[in-house]
């Protein structure tokens, strides 16, 4: 420990933060609460895609992550190219200049290293790759935190990726599925450990239990058009997914059940106004969740919860409310299977109406047993989260016992 003559401890955060994905904010809140319950004396600040938002919600100085303020906007005209161009290379001394002023700087979760979703290389992967670049120039530890990764099959995202990996100080990930992922990409992950989603050391929501009133059926949409590799065939996969959950959700309607949307994206709000216009019955909201806290909360009190989007799935899971995967990517299977209901999963590129009411039914037919599965299953998982924070604690600031090499 350092000892009251020393500088405190300079932590930064980094990642795509603030901007507007419920789930990349739960990560970030999860590191802070550790941070400021074992490392009080730390000054920490942020490097992120929101700056303003993550200012005003969490209190902590922020540096925009990327110098041209429209860099995820897609360029068309000679100026904004301009632009795009111009801001890689002001990023790269801006970054350098961010990281050497800390001890260590912390990616918190998030899907940092997997194309589930569209990604151009020089987006998020070129920043992240200056992070762990001038964290190794500068001697400042670059951790990657139970972060999911995936098979990527665009050759400079790869290399990206892969020398982000290489060149951090500490890894560890949220699923075997993403160790096995960034081994394939030839990275050595023999001292890389597996834990669970940072999401889990949130505090768990108490639902509001109304006597003798049933719950909703929380669903779960996403902005869905497959991921990197098929850019091709997006808007057909997009309309396959959006009409076959809309026809789910007319269905529930029917038969008198109410269906509160759920979005974990400010992507995600059309596609959820969107299936409430069509279906056009009062039985159908959408719910107003402004963060992860709201969505848990919408999932507590819920029945049952349908849901694509995967920390939508992490917050059903974690309220202990039985959960159907609407799934996209193998992390949503993976996440599913650890938590005991595998066997719930749907491919969100074939939502077939039917199928998905068949295995709903199913689900809500074995809800007692699921909810007793769940309890337990979070309970290994939270134990699982404190172990991961000890395992970084030590590798970034020398304190407690490192738990390196966890498995399941």
């Amino acid at each position: 420990m350092r000892s009251a003559q020393e500088k405190p401890l300079r932590v930064g955060v980094f990642g795509l933060l603030g901007s507007g994905n419920s789930g990349n904010d739960g990560s970030l809140e999860a590191v802070l609460d550790h941070l400021r319950a074992a490392h009080p004396e730390a000054v920490v600040d942020s490097m992120c895609g929101g700056p303003e938002v993550v200012a005003t919600r969490y209190g902590i100085h922020t540096t925009r992550l990327n110098w041209y303020r429209g860099e995820y906007r897609t360029a068309s005209r000679v100026g904004a190219m301009a632009g795009k161009a111009l801001g890689k290379l002001v990023d790269v001394v801006r970054t350098a200049a961010w990281v050497r002023r800390h001890d260590a700087v912390i990616v918190p979760g998030t899907g940092v290293l997997e194309t589930t979703l569209p990604l151009r290389p020089w987006g998020f992967p070129y920043s992240l790759f200056l992070l762990c670049a001038t964290g190794r120039l500068f001697g400042t530890k670059v951790a990657l935190v139970s972060v999911g990764a995936g098979p990527i099959g665009n050759r400079p995202t790869r290399f990206l990726t892969r020398w982000s990996t290489r060149l951090a100080a500490y890894r560890s990930y949220r699923d075997t599925h993403s160790r096995d992922a960034m081994r394939a990409m030839g990275v050595d992950t023999s001292r890389d450990g597996i834990y669970a989603d940072l999401v889990f050391a949130l505090p768990a929501p108490v639902p509001n239990e109304a006597a003798g009133m049933s719950g909703p059926v929380c669903v779960g949409v996403m902005d869905f058009h497959g991921n990197n590799d098929e850019r091709d065939r997006a808007e057909e996969i997009h309309r396959r997914y959006l009409e076959g959950t809309t026809r789910f959700v007319r269905a529930l309607a029917e038969d008198g059940r109410p269906v509160r949307l759920l979005t974990g994206d400010e992507l995600d709000r059309p596609v959820a106004a969107a299936i409430a216009d069509a279906v056009g019955s009062p039985l159908v909201t959408v719910a107003e969740a402004a963060s992860l806290a709201d969505l848990m909360k919408e999932t507590a009190c819920a029945d049952a919860v349908v849901a694509t989007r995967y920390h939508n799935l992490v917050c059903a899971l974690k309220a202990g409310t039985p959960t159907l995967a609407l799934s996209y990517s193998a992390k949503s299977d993976a996440l599913m299977a650890d938590m005991g209901l595998g066997e719930f999963c749907h491919p969100a590129r074939e939502a077939d109406a039917d199928r998905l009411l068949e295995r709903f039914r199913e689900l809500e037919r074995r809800s007692p047993e699921l909810r007793r599965t769940l309890t337990e299953r979070n309970l290994a998982v939270a134990r699982r989260v404190e172990r991961q924070f000890a395992d970084m604690a030590a590798v970034l600031f020398g304190t407690g016992t490192s738990a390196r090499q966890e498995t399941r």
